[in-house]
């Protein structure tokens, strides 16, 4: 993981944004651990649509295919 002192994170802030990988970056004050950076995760959006034409539906998905009789 990359770390970066506060003050250079300040002034290039805009760029290491652009920049930032998964690994994301550790910012420090005088050597120590002070937060870390990383990318913003958009899990469920990516889901939305992924299996498009993946998945072949057999029958009627509506359906559970047991017949039974209420009045009984």
């Amino acid at each position: 993981m990359k770390t970066i002192g506060a003050a250079k994170f300040k002034t290039h802030c805009l760029a290491l944004l652009d920049q930032l990988d998964h690994e994301g970056i550790v910012v420090t004050k005088h050597g120590k651990p002070v937060a870390q950076v990383f990318p913003y995760q958009h899990r469920c959006a990516n889901l939305i649509g992924s299996m498009k034409g993946e998945i072949t539906i057999h029958g009627d998905i509506m359906s559970t295919d047991i017949e039974w009789d209420a009045q009984s």
